[in-house]
């Protein structure tokens, strides 16, 4: 999904800081990466977008992924999809991703 449900108390959130360094590679990665969150039902929050490093250091791009639930994500990123999208992202980036419970 692009857009989603509300989230809830129990919803789940991919946190992704990227800097790309080959965009041609990173598109297959963004091609890729759809088919596992579309397979686990999840949906963009950011995607990119204006930003400012308030305080500490920033990537070039940010992402915000959101799940049902914190099972969900952690079974997305390791789904066979994901982690063939993730040889395209290896390859073209370097970016920090965690995997976080809702409050």
């Amino acid at each position: 999904m692009i857009d989603g449900p509300a989230q809830g108390p129990g919803t789940a959130y991919w946190v992704m800081r990227i800097d790309v360094h080959d965009l041609e590679t990173y598109k297959s990665y963004i091609a890729a990466d759809a088919l596992a969150v579309r397979k686990y039902e999840g949906w963009f929050l950011v995607r990119g977008g204006r930003h400012e490093a308030v305080h500490g250091s920033a990537r070039s791009r940010n992402v915000i992924l959101a799940f049902k639930d914190y099972e969900t994500a952690l079974a997305c990123y390791h789904s066979p999809e994901y982690q063939e999208a993730f040889g395209f992202r290896s390859k073209a980036a370097v970016a920090e991703v965690l995997a976080i419970h809702g409050a």
